[in-house]
Protein backbone atom coordinates (compact mmCIF):
# COMPACT_ATOMS: atom_id res chain seq x y z
CA UNK A 1 0.00 0.00 0.00
CA UNK A 2 1.20 3.51 -0.87
CA UNK A 3 -0.12 6.88 -1.69
CA UNK A 4 -1.69 9.60 0.50
CA UNK A 5 -4.52 7.59 1.69
CA UNK A 6 -2.99 4.99 3.43
CA UNK A 7 -0.54 7.28 4.86
CA UNK A 8 -3.44 9.09 6.25
CA UNK A 9 -5.31 6.78 7.38
CA UNK A 10 -2.25 6.02 9.99
CA UNK A 11 -1.50 9.29 10.66
CA UNK A 12 -4.36 9.66 12.11
CA UNK A 13 -3.94 6.37 14.76
CA UNK A 14 -0.48 7.26 15.16
CA UNK A 15 0.14 10.86 15.33
CA UNK A 16 -2.68 11.67 18.50
CA UNK A 17 -1.35 8.83 20.00
CA UNK A 18 2.28 9.96 20.15
CA UNK A 19 1.11 13.39 21.07
CA UNK A 20 -0.70 12.26 23.89
CA UNK A 21 2.36 10.93 25.13
CA UNK A 22 3.80 13.97 25.14
CA UNK A 23 5.98 14.00 22.39
CA UNK A 24 5.95 17.88 20.99
CA UNK A 25 3.74 17.85 17.72
CA UNK A 26 6.56 18.72 15.17
CA UNK A 27 9.14 15.76 16.55
CA UNK A 28 5.92 13.11 16.15
CA UNK A 29 5.77 14.41 12.67
CA UNK A 30 9.22 14.21 11.62
CA UNK A 31 9.32 10.64 13.07
CA UNK A 32 6.34 9.37 11.54
CA UNK A 33 7.07 10.71 7.95
CA UNK A 34 10.39 9.75 8.11
CA UNK A 35 9.11 6.00 8.71
CA UNK A 36 7.03 6.57 5.60
CA UNK A 37 9.84 7.51 3.72
CA UNK A 38 11.87 4.26 5.42
CA UNK A 39 9.13 1.99 4.06
CA UNK A 40 9.28 3.56 0.66
CA UNK A 41 12.29 1.97 -0.11
CA UNK A 42 11.16 -1.79 -0.73
CA UNK A 43 7.21 -0.46 -1.60
CA UNK A 44 6.28 -2.70 -4.75
CA UNK A 45 4.53 -0.04 -6.08
CA UNK A 46 7.18 3.14 -5.83
CA UNK A 47 9.60 0.88 -7.27
CA UNK A 48 8.07 -0.47 -10.22
CA UNK A 49 7.21 3.62 -10.72
CA UNK A 50 10.56 4.71 -10.42
CA UNK A 51 12.42 1.85 -12.62
CA UNK A 52 9.99 3.19 -15.41
CA UNK A 53 12.66 5.79 -15.34
CA UNK A 54 15.35 3.43 -16.18
CA UNK A 55 14.24 0.79 -18.19
CA UNK A 56 11.21 -0.43 -20.26
CA UNK A 57 9.54 -2.87 -19.05
CA UNK A 58 11.20 -5.63 -20.83
CA UNK A 59 14.28 -4.50 -20.21
CA UNK A 60 16.57 -5.50 -17.34
CA UNK A 61 14.40 -8.65 -16.02
CA UNK A 62 16.64 -9.27 -13.48
CA UNK A 63 16.68 -6.13 -11.69
CA UNK A 64 13.77 -6.83 -9.80
CA UNK A 65 12.46 -5.71 -6.44
CA UNK A 66 13.49 -8.92 -4.50
CA UNK A 67 16.83 -8.63 -6.10
CA UNK A 68 17.71 -4.65 -6.02
CA UNK A 69 16.06 -5.16 -1.64
CA UNK A 70 18.77 -7.68 -0.92
CA UNK A 71 21.50 -5.51 -2.72
CA UNK A 72 20.67 -2.01 -1.17
CA UNK A 73 16.98 -1.65 -0.71
CA UNK A 74 17.24 -3.17 3.01
CA UNK A 75 20.71 -1.35 3.87
CA UNK A 76 19.10 2.14 2.68
CA UNK A 77 15.97 1.40 4.85
CA UNK A 78 17.77 0.21 8.16
CA UNK A 79 20.05 3.57 8.12
CA UNK A 80 16.80 5.66 7.23
CA UNK A 81 15.16 4.06 10.23
CA UNK A 82 18.24 4.24 12.13
CA UNK A 83 18.80 7.61 11.90
CA UNK A 84 15.68 8.74 12.42
CA UNK A 85 15.47 7.41 15.70
CA UNK A 86 18.32 8.56 16.60
CA UNK A 87 17.87 12.05 15.99
CA UNK A 88 14.17 11.73 17.53
CA UNK A 89 15.66 11.06 20.58
CA UNK A 90 17.99 13.58 20.94
CA UNK A 91 15.22 16.37 19.44
CA UNK A 92 12.98 14.40 22.47
CA UNK A 93 16.49 14.71 24.98
CA UNK A 94 16.32 19.07 24.24
CA UNK A 95 12.56 19.27 24.06
CA UNK A 96 10.02 19.86 26.92
CA UNK A 97 7.27 17.16 27.69
CA UNK A 98 4.13 18.68 26.36
CA UNK A 99 0.48 16.61 27.47
CA UNK A 100 -1.76 16.85 24.82
CA UNK A 101 -5.38 15.79 27.03
CA UNK A 102 -7.25 18.20 28.71
CA UNK A 103 -8.11 18.43 32.45
CA UNK A 104 -11.28 16.35 33.65
CA UNK A 105 -13.06 17.19 36.38
CA UNK A 106 -15.59 14.56 38.48
CA UNK A 107 -18.18 14.09 36.62
CA UNK A 108 -16.50 14.23 32.65
CA UNK A 109 -14.39 11.76 34.33
CA UNK A 110 -16.86 9.51 35.27
CA UNK A 111 -18.46 9.74 32.10
CA UNK A 112 -15.77 8.91 29.82
CA UNK A 113 -15.89 5.49 27.71
CA UNK A 114 -13.13 3.57 26.18
CA UNK A 115 -13.43 2.20 23.24
CA UNK A 116 -13.87 -1.94 23.83
CA UNK A 117 -10.36 -3.36 23.65
CA UNK A 118 -11.07 -5.70 19.71
CA UNK A 119 -11.79 -2.43 18.23
CA UNK A 120 -7.72 -1.47 18.31
CA UNK A 121 -7.62 -4.19 15.01
CA UNK A 122 -9.82 -2.48 13.31
CA UNK A 123 -7.12 -0.41 11.77
CA UNK A 124 -5.71 -3.64 9.81
CA UNK A 125 -8.67 -4.18 8.28
CA UNK A 126 -8.11 -2.97 5.20
CA UNK A 127 -4.65 -4.02 4.89
CA UNK A 128 -6.03 -7.66 5.65
CA UNK A 129 -9.06 -7.42 2.86
CA UNK A 130 -6.20 -6.07 0.36
CA UNK A 131 -3.71 -8.73 0.90
CA UNK A 132 -6.02 -11.61 1.53
CA UNK A 133 -9.12 -11.00 -0.89
CA UNK A 134 -7.41 -8.35 -3.13
CA UNK A 135 -10.16 -5.91 -1.93
CA UNK A 136 -10.77 -2.49 -2.81
CA UNK A 137 -8.69 -0.43 -0.92
CA UNK A 138 -11.17 2.40 -0.33
CA UNK A 139 -13.75 -0.12 0.07
CA UNK A 140 -11.91 -1.44 2.94
CA UNK A 141 -11.75 1.55 4.67
CA UNK A 142 -15.51 2.34 4.60
CA UNK A 143 -15.83 -1.30 6.10
CA UNK A 144 -13.58 -0.53 8.88
CA UNK A 145 -14.78 2.95 9.34
CA UNK A 146 -18.52 1.98 9.96
CA UNK A 147 -17.49 -1.42 12.06
CA UNK A 148 -16.08 1.44 14.36
CA UNK A 149 -18.54 3.54 14.72
CA UNK A 150 -20.79 0.74 14.91
CA UNK A 151 -18.75 -0.97 17.84
CA UNK A 152 -17.96 2.09 19.29
CA UNK A 153 -21.27 3.04 20.04
CA UNK A 154 -21.67 5.94 17.66
CA UNK A 155 -24.25 4.79 15.49
CA UNK A 156 -27.08 4.04 18.68
CA UNK A 157 -29.66 6.70 17.00
CA UNK A 158 -32.25 6.98 14.51
CA UNK A 159 -31.41 6.24 10.64
CA UNK A 160 -31.86 10.37 9.99
CA UNK A 161 -29.13 11.33 12.89
CA UNK A 162 -26.39 8.37 11.61
CA UNK A 163 -27.05 9.60 8.29
CA UNK A 164 -26.26 13.24 9.77
CA UNK A 165 -23.07 11.80 11.70
CA UNK A 166 -21.43 10.42 8.66
CA UNK A 167 -22.35 13.48 6.68
CA UNK A 168 -20.20 15.47 9.03
CA UNK A 169 -17.47 13.27 9.46
CA UNK A 170 -16.83 13.12 5.71
CA UNK A 171 -17.26 16.77 5.81
CA UNK A 172 -14.35 17.11 8.74
CA UNK A 173 -12.34 14.77 6.34
CA UNK A 174 -12.80 17.07 3.32
CA UNK A 175 -12.09 20.18 5.34
CA UNK A 176 -8.49 18.02 7.20
CA UNK A 177 -7.87 17.06 3.38
CA UNK A 178 -8.09 20.37 1.81
CA UNK A 179 -4.65 21.55 1.75
CA UNK A 180 -3.40 18.37 -0.14
CA UNK A 181 -6.03 18.50 -2.79
CA UNK A 182 -4.89 21.70 -3.83
CA UNK A 183 -1.44 20.78 -4.06
CA UNK A 184 -2.25 17.60 -6.02
CA UNK A 185 -4.51 20.43 -8.06
CA UNK A 186 -1.06 22.17 -8.88
CA UNK A 187 1.56 19.21 -9.31
CA UNK A 188 0.47 17.98 -12.83
CA UNK A 189 1.65 21.78 -13.44
CA UNK A 190 4.96 21.72 -12.33
CA UNK A 191 6.10 18.52 -14.05
CA UNK A 192 4.73 19.87 -16.81
CA UNK A 193 6.75 22.99 -16.56
CA UNK A 194 9.42 20.58 -15.65
CA UNK A 195 9.39 18.60 -18.90
CA UNK A 196 10.07 21.17 -20.78
CA UNK A 197 12.85 22.94 -19.02
CA UNK A 198 14.73 19.30 -19.71
CA UNK A 199 15.94 20.71 -22.72
CA UNK A 200 17.60 23.56 -20.93
CA UNK A 201 19.15 21.23 -18.24
CA UNK A 202 21.28 18.75 -20.57
CA UNK A 203 22.76 21.87 -22.31
CA UNK A 204 23.53 23.94 -19.61
CA UNK A 205 24.81 20.60 -17.22
CA UNK A 206 26.52 18.53 -19.91
CA UNK A 207 29.72 19.52 -19.72
CA UNK A 208 30.06 19.62 -15.80
CA UNK A 209 28.44 16.04 -14.98
CA UNK A 210 30.36 13.51 -12.74
CA UNK A 211 31.75 10.79 -15.00
CA UNK A 212 33.06 8.62 -11.74
CA UNK A 213 31.23 6.65 -9.41
CA UNK A 214 32.74 7.65 -6.35
CA UNK A 215 32.21 11.72 -7.79
CA UNK A 216 28.58 11.54 -8.42
CA UNK A 217 28.07 10.03 -5.31
CA UNK A 218 29.47 12.51 -3.32
CA UNK A 219 28.36 15.66 -5.50
CA UNK A 220 25.18 14.06 -4.81
CA UNK A 221 25.37 13.89 -1.43
CA UNK A 222 26.88 17.15 -0.85
CA UNK A 223 23.60 18.41 -3.43
CA UNK A 224 20.61 16.74 -1.32
CA UNK A 225 19.51 19.72 -0.70
CA UNK A 226 18.62 20.11 -4.33
CA UNK A 227 16.67 17.63 -3.78
CA UNK A 228 13.82 19.57 -2.06
CA UNK A 229 10.92 21.43 -3.04
CA UNK A 230 11.17 18.95 -6.43
CA UNK A 231 14.33 19.96 -7.09
CA UNK A 232 16.70 18.48 -10.12
CA UNK A 233 18.11 15.71 -8.02
CA UNK A 234 14.29 14.23 -7.22
CA UNK A 235 12.57 12.09 -9.94
CA UNK A 236 9.27 13.00 -8.67
CA UNK A 237 10.48 16.86 -9.76
CA UNK A 238 13.03 18.26 -11.90
CA UNK A 239 15.63 15.17 -12.04
CA UNK A 240 14.38 13.10 -15.04
CA UNK A 241 16.03 15.53 -16.85
CA UNK A 242 19.48 15.70 -14.61
CA UNK A 243 19.06 11.46 -14.65
CA UNK A 244 19.15 11.86 -18.92
CA UNK A 245 21.81 14.20 -18.34
CA UNK A 246 24.06 11.85 -16.22
CA UNK A 247 23.08 8.96 -18.08
CA UNK A 248 24.49 9.81 -21.65
CA UNK A 249 28.10 11.20 -19.72
CA UNK A 250 29.00 7.65 -18.59
CA UNK A 251 28.40 3.82 -18.59
CA UNK A 252 26.66 4.07 -14.91
CA UNK A 253 24.94 0.92 -14.51
CA UNK A 254 20.94 0.86 -13.63
CA UNK A 255 21.00 -0.49 -10.16
CA UNK A 256 23.94 2.26 -8.95
CA UNK A 257 21.92 5.16 -10.74
CA UNK A 258 18.45 4.12 -9.68
CA UNK A 259 20.40 4.13 -5.87
CA UNK A 260 22.02 7.63 -6.86
CA UNK A 261 18.42 9.12 -7.33
CA UNK A 262 15.99 7.06 -5.42
CA UNK A 263 17.98 8.79 -1.79
CA UNK A 264 17.15 12.45 -3.19
CA UNK A 265 13.82 11.10 -4.26
CA UNK A 266 13.02 9.01 -0.80
CA UNK A 267 14.63 10.51 1.58
CA UNK A 268 15.12 14.23 1.01
CA UNK A 269 11.68 14.97 -0.81
CA UNK A 270 9.18 11.87 0.46
CA UNK A 271 10.04 11.90 4.26
CA UNK A 272 11.78 15.57 4.56
CA UNK A 273 9.65 17.77 2.04
CA UNK A 274 6.92 19.90 2.66
CA UNK A 275 5.66 19.47 -0.82
CA UNK A 276 5.07 16.00 -0.45
CA UNK A 277 1.61 15.27 -0.16
CA UNK A 278 1.20 13.26 3.02
CA UNK A 279 3.67 15.80 4.66
CA UNK A 280 1.24 18.64 3.48
CA UNK A 281 -1.92 16.74 4.93
CA UNK A 282 0.46 16.08 8.08
CA UNK A 283 1.49 19.79 8.81
CA UNK A 284 -2.44 21.02 8.29
CA UNK A 285 -3.62 18.16 10.71
CA UNK A 286 -0.90 18.61 13.45
CA UNK A 287 -0.87 22.33 13.24
CA UNK A 288 2.96 22.30 12.57
CA UNK A 289 4.62 25.51 11.21
CA UNK A 290 6.82 24.43 7.95
CA UNK A 291 9.42 26.02 9.64
CA UNK A 292 9.65 24.02 12.48
CA UNK A 293 9.33 20.56 10.82
CA UNK A 294 11.76 21.25 8.01
CA UNK A 295 14.28 22.34 10.83
CA UNK A 296 14.16 18.73 12.07
CA UNK A 297 13.71 16.89 8.73
CA UNK A 298 16.79 18.70 6.79
CA UNK A 299 19.15 17.85 9.40
CA UNK A 300 17.79 14.13 9.09
CA UNK A 301 17.91 13.84 4.94
CA UNK A 302 21.32 14.55 5.16
CA UNK A 303 22.39 12.42 7.74
CA UNK A 304 20.78 9.43 6.25
CA UNK A 305 21.74 10.54 2.79
CA UNK A 306 25.23 10.80 3.70
CA UNK A 307 25.07 7.03 4.77
CA UNK A 308 23.17 5.88 2.27
CA UNK A 309 25.72 6.97 -0.46
CA UNK A 310 28.37 5.50 1.27
CA UNK A 311 26.51 2.16 1.26
CA UNK A 312 25.60 3.07 -2.55
CA UNK A 313 29.46 3.34 -3.38
CA UNK A 314 30.12 0.02 -1.59
CA UNK A 315 27.25 -2.26 -3.20
CA UNK A 316 26.77 -1.08 -6.72
CA UNK A 317 29.28 1.11 -7.72
CA UNK A 318 32.41 -0.10 -9.86
CA UNK A 319 34.92 -2.94 -7.72
CA UNK A 320 32.58 -2.31 -4.41
CA UNK A 321 29.21 -4.25 -6.36
CA UNK A 322 31.80 -7.14 -7.99
CA UNK A 323 32.95 -7.65 -4.21
CA UNK A 324 29.35 -7.06 -2.62
CA UNK A 325 28.05 -9.95 -5.33
CA UNK A 326 30.75 -12.38 -4.91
Amino acid sequence: MTGAGPVIAIGVIVLPILMSLGIPKSVALFTFMGSVAAGIYINPVNFTQYRAFFLKPDEMPDFTLGWYAAHWGYAALIIMLVITTLLAAFYLKRAKTVHAWAAQTRGAASEQKNAPFYTLLLPVVPVVLKIWLDFSVIGGFVIAGFLALFLCGRMKGSFKENCQLVNKLYYDGVVDTAPLVGFLLTLPMFNSVAALASPYFKVILGNVMPRSEIVVCIVFAVLLCMGLFRGPMTLVGCGAATLGVLSNVASFSVPFLYAVFAIPTITVNIGSCITQSWVAWGLAYSKVESRDFLKLSIPNAYFAGILQYVATFIMLGGLGAAWFLS
